[in-house]
């Protein structure tokens, strides 16, 4: 390089790193806590559930909370509310408990003709309910790959990917969200055997078995059963099942003994905001963030509904 260009060269570097100190130096935007985000939530930013899309539990004395999808299997759900209605769930069990999968509940006498419990009203089999159109659905969007599909977000609470190309899109099979088993042929789920997510998120299943909804309180009952002993976690005997004492959808719960929960909504400013907040570290602890976040690490608060509420 000529000599006499070497002054004007390193004024340039100069500049350079004179812009970049600048640039680091600059104050950064301070960041939110998601717990104060949680705390700061407006009144029109919490959501009730939909007693006629709420099927509540009982097991070992512990309500089990499921927020059912009609969206995305209303066919499913439809059976779902004749079954509990009708009596079907209330003295079934839990039937399998398969550590880091699947915790599911059946009548353990489905395959004794002379001890099954008979199913009403309910079909007998449904379509498969696997995915929905993509095109109109209302998602907030995640900005981060999800590595399972092109697409993911929120929709009506409900952790979904999404295919725009082939216009589908479906509930993923995150922690804590609930699947109607079926047999080999695609129709043969009829909602009468359930099983929530207890590990981490098979998202080998998406697409293969119809979800109806996911568990918004109770699931630290359905993770802390006994892991059955038998294959893929099965109880080996009828008599070993974890009996769910009572089912009620909760429009027919006495308003007076209605579980009293608000869920966050998933289509405010304030949602987005925690999401984002979820990509950062903030605190003396961490000292990464990283700047990342996927719809099976983000989970939808709850709340105890405030006392002064109507």
């Amino acid at each position: 390089m000529p000599m006499h260009r070497i002054p004007l060269f390193c004024l340039a570097v100069l500049a350079t790193m004179a812009m970049a100190s600048a640039a680091m130096a600059k104050p950064q935007p301070a960041r939110v806590s998601q717990a104060d985000i949680i705390k700061n939530a407006a009144p029109g930013d919490w959501r009730r559930l939909d007693p006629d899309n709420t099927l509540v539990m009982e097991l070992q004395g512990k309500p089990v909370i499921i927020e059912l999808a009609p969206r995305f299997a209303p066919q499913h759900v439809a059976n779902i509310r004749i079954l509990t209605r009708e009596g079907f769930y209330t003295g079934i069990g839990v039937v399998r408990v398969q550590d880091n999968y699947v915790t599911q509940w059946a009548d353990p006498y489905d395959e004794d003709k002379d001890k099954a419990k008979p199913l009403g009203s309910a079909r007998a089999s449904l379509p498969a309910e696997f995915s929905i159109a993509y095109k109109g659905l209302p998602l907030s969007h995640f900005k981060d790959a999800d590595g399972w599909a092109p697409v993911s977000g929120f929709v009506d609470g409900m952790p979904v990917a999404a295919d725009p190309a082939k216009n589908k899109a479906w509930i993923a099979h995150c922690y804590g969200v609930v699947g109607a088993a079926r047999g080999n042929p695609l129709d043969s789920s009829n909602g009468t055997s359930l099983y929530a997510i207890i590990g981490q998120a098979p998202r080998a299943l998406d697409l293969n078995i119809t979800v109806v909804g996911r568990v918004v309180k109770g699931m630290d009952v359905l993770a802390s059963l006994p892991r059955g002993p038998g294959a893929m976690g099965f109880y080996e005997k009828p008599e070993q099942a974890i009996p769910i004492t009572r089912a009620r959808m909760l429009a027919d719960i006495p308003v007076g003994e209605q579980p009293a929960i608000e869920i966050l909504r998933t289509d405010t400013p304030t949602w987005t905001a925690l999401v984002e907040a979820s990509r950062h570290a903030i605190g003396g602890w961490s000292v990464h963030s990283a700047l990342h976040s996927n719809i099976c690490n983000r989970s939808v608060p709850t709340r105890d509904i405030p006392k002064s509420t109507p």
